[in-house]
């Protein structure tokens, strides 16, 4: 096991910045206080960062930081768990869709270092996309159809 400060303090700054984007992009967007969502999101930050040095520190463990952070917020929200009601209060003010703009972003932004690399895979990479897509529209469309019907609205 080893901690590297330095990258714990970059990952810990990324955090904040990602956090702050999502609190203003939440307040623009959804019209949601930042004062109030400011626990739940400094909650989100704290277990992001435990995931991702927990990830760090033991790299022979084949398990990716999301799923670290998961599974930490799944066991902290069982309604069990003396943790449930507060940690559940605090992170409902955070909006799960004002969450994903500066992590769309981010995404994207990898992408588009890695453009040489999607170069070289060539035309099948077109072929999967759009299989995925199409597969994703219909997909939604079967469950909305069957959703609807089962609620009489069609």
């Amino acid at each position: 096991m080893s901690l590297n400060f330095e990258r714990s303090l970059d990952y810990l700054k990324m955090l904040l910045i990602v956090g702050f984007l999502i609190l203003v992009g939440q307040k623009f967007g959804y019209g949601i206080a930042i004062i109030p969502a400011l626990p739940g999101m400094l909650i989100v930050i704290l277990i992001s960062f435990l995931a991702l040095t927990v990830k760090d520190s033991f790299p022979k463990l084949q398990f990716p930081a999301f799923a670290w952070a998961s599974l930490t917020a799944l066991i902290l929200s069982m309604p069990f768990m003396p943790t449930a009601e507060l940690f559940l209060k605090y992170t409902n003010e955070v909006n799960f869709l004002g969450t994903t703009t500066p992590i769309l972003a981010f995404a994207g932004i990898s992408v588009g270092n890695k453009i040489d690399k999607l170069k070289k895979l060539s035309w099948k990479v077109f072929i999967v996309a759009i299989a995925v897509f199409i597969g994703t529209y219909f997909g939604s469309a079967i469950v909305a159809q069957i959703v609807l019907k089962l609620q009489g609205i069609i």
